[in-house]
């Protein structure tokens, strides 16, 4: 009997084993992923140290005489020595981290609409809510290791095994379904039902309104620009995707700042994020507050909190103190961030969804490579770094109020639902539904 999609799924298990082992495989590497973005934190910790002449030596052999770190464990500050004017090297080993992320979506986010989903790992809310994890693992295994060399393997290693988890992942089908191929589609249909117990299905799959012809075309990112409800859409949502990134990452690598002990401020970082997630989702889902309303919230509350630790004095109670005031802004950025990539996805079709993505998390590299460098902005001024933090995330709040509420409202599939008038009226009578 030939199906729609949806019932397809349903009768394959779609949120059965199979699908709970690649969740699984998702979480682990997001855990990974978190230890990579977070190395530089203890590898280019940099201890106090004091040097026992006036001015700095000419010669590197000539500043390992003088200088004298207070701390015992190793960083690649104190192999290399890179403090004063060598100190920008730290900002940039971690700013290169994220432009290799940054070619990495520019590469594979537009073949993934060509080549499928596979090759590509997108972001659940529920695998950010591991990365949170990842950065607290990460600084248990930086207090044990010591050594940054050591660190630097240990952290990397598992990658190796995430790279032959990927072969044993199946194709979207989703994304097999949008492009016309339904005989690909209902093997891995098939598959999914094997895999979750199930009997070998009897179905065959509904041709879909927006599948491609043969002579046809996908459509890419230039797409984006020439429908004027998505460009605008798109650059609103880059700019939030390149904020959320610059103040997420950069308090995160500004842990290392902080007062008190280094490894418990890392720590930290990363379990502030635990509440962010069910606070995201309980909000998102009401229809008093949505996907909208709630990220513009959340982004508001991160960037007042990064302007109020500005002036907050270093002697204040634990309530308003410096590093609560950071914690709580990085717990409402992240809270931000899982409902970004929700919003998102629900704002482009399914043909052109992860071209949005793509573009969107390209913009959000760039912010990327700039965070680590806003933290070294204190040498300008003490509270220039959270005052650029604030008066990003306060932006980037307003902005997310111009565009449109997504919650219960129907997913276009293809750029022609978004201009068809059927598409407007059920969008419409959804919403009045949702509202009586």
């Amino acid at each position: 009997m030939a199906v729609g999609l949806e019932e397809a799924l349903e009768a394959a298990g779609e949120f059965g084993s199979e699908q709970r082992r690649l969740t699984a495989c998702l979480v682990l590497l997001q855990v990974y992923v978190a230890c990579q973005s977070m190395l530089i934190v203890l590898v280019g910790a940099v201890p106090e140290y004091h040097i026992d002449q006036v001015g700095l030596p000419a010669s590197r052999a000539e500043l390992a005489k003088h200088i004298h770190f207070a701390d015992n464990f190793t960083s690649i500050v104190t192999e290399w020595y890179l403090i004063e004017q060598e100190a920008y090297k730290v900002s940039l080993a971690s700013s290169l981290f994220f432009a290799g992320l940054l070619i990495g979506n520019i590469t594979f986010g537009p073949l993934s609409d060509k080549l499928g989903r596979k090759p590509v790992y997108i972001s659940g809310s529920l695998t950010n809510l591991t990365f949170a994890v990842g950065i607290a693992v990460y600084a248990l295994l930086g207090y044990w290791v010591r050594e940054w060399r050591s660190l630097a393997l240990v952290s990397n290693t598992p990658g190796v095994i995430f790279l032959l988890l990927s072969f044993m992942l199946p194709e979207s089908p989703r994304w097999l379904y949008s492009q016309g191929k339904m005989a690909e589609a209902e093997d891995v249909l098939q598959y999914i039902a094997l895999g979750n117990g199930k009997e070998r299905l009897d179905l065959k799959l509904k041709p879909s309104a927006g599948t491609l012809r043969k002579d046809e075309s996908a459509p890419g990112i230039l797409s984006l620009v020439k429908q004027p409800v998505l460009w605008w859409r798109t650059i609103i949502l880059m700019y939030i995707w390149y904020v959320c990134s610059v103040v997420y990452y950069g308090l995160t690598l500004n842990a290392g700042e902080l007062r008190g002990n280094l490894y418990l401020n890392v720590a930290l970082s990363g379990l502030v994020e635990v509440p962010a997630f069910p606070l995201c989702m309980f909000f998102i889902e009401k229809s008093w507050s949505g996907r909208r309303k709630t990220m513009a919230c959340f982004l508001i509350f991160a960037g007042s909190a990064c302007i109020f630790t500005t002036f907050s004095p270093n002697n204040a109670g634990l309530l308003f103190s410096p590093t609560w005031l950071a914690l709580c802004g990085k717990m409402m950025v992240s809270a931000a961030f899982n409902i970004l990539y929700i919003y998102t996805s629900e704002l482009y079709p399914t043909v052109l969804r992860n071209a949005g993505l793509g573009v969107c998390s390209m913009s959000c590299r760039f912010g990327g490579i700039l965070a680590p460098f806003v933290p070294s902005m204190k040498s300008l001024s003490p509270s220039v770094p959270f005052m650029v933090f604030g008066i990003s995330g306060l932006s980037a709040g307003f902005l997310t109020l111009l565009l449109p509420e997504t919650l219960n409202k129907p997913i276009a599939e293809s750029i022609e639902d978004l201009q068809s008038p059927k598409y407007q009226v059920l969008k419409n009578e959804e919403a009045a539904e949702q509202t009586n």
